[in-house]
């Protein structure tokens, strides 16, 4: 019979493995109420954004009044010139949850009239899957390049060994005990 140490080694392997998978909702902001016209530039969402690392396969999750404001996802273009007559996608129901399905930069502004003038707009850069492996390097200031077609095929690949690691890390440890 294995030791209660090398039980319990195991499981921690196991379940830094499965952390590694696991998709992150993220608030935007970090706070219900951050969806809003900035107080001033330090309270920018973007200087959030660009403290918080970003994976194919995280939500954001905006919460607001959706009888006064929205959510639009658009163009760089669009996002410059606070143009919110043809967003990509728009959102109006106060409680949004939209997945970084592949990696780059996302553009979002607000369908409020003037907010996007005044600062109410947001960019997410979700990092390469070849810089997961690096957790402590800085998160990237410039938009990333658009990635190869074929490249958000090698996620769920990825995901799936680590999921598959990490429970069979468990069985293991449950085979010893």
């Amino acid at each position: 019979m294995a030791s209660l140490g090398t039980l319990v080694r195991l499981l921690a392997i196991g379940l830094v493995l499965f952390s590694f998978c696991e998709a992150k909702e993220r608030l935007i902001g970090g706070s219900e109420d951050a969806w809003k016209i900035p107080v001033n530039s330090s309270d920018s969402l973007n200087q959030w954004a660009g403290k918080t690392r970003f994976k194919v396969g995280d939500f954001l999750i905006w919460k607001y009044d959706g009888k006064v404001d929205s959510v639009l996802q658009v163009t760089k273009e669009d996002y410059e010139s606070c143009n919110t007559s043809k967003p990509i996608k728009e959102y109006k129901d106060g409680h949004t949850k939209v997945e970084l399905d592949k990696s780059g930069p996302f553009y979002f502004i607000s369908g409020a009239d003037g907010h996007c003038q005044k600062g109410q707009k947001l960019v997410i850069v979700v990092m390469s899957e070849k810089h997961w492996d690096h957790p402590d390097s800085p998160t990237p200031t410039a938009p990333a390049p658009a990635p190869a077609k074929n490249s958000a095929s090698l996620i769920k690949p990825l995901r799936d060994g680590f999921l598959f690691l990490g429970l069979a890390s468990f069985e293991v440890a449950f085979a010893f005990f």
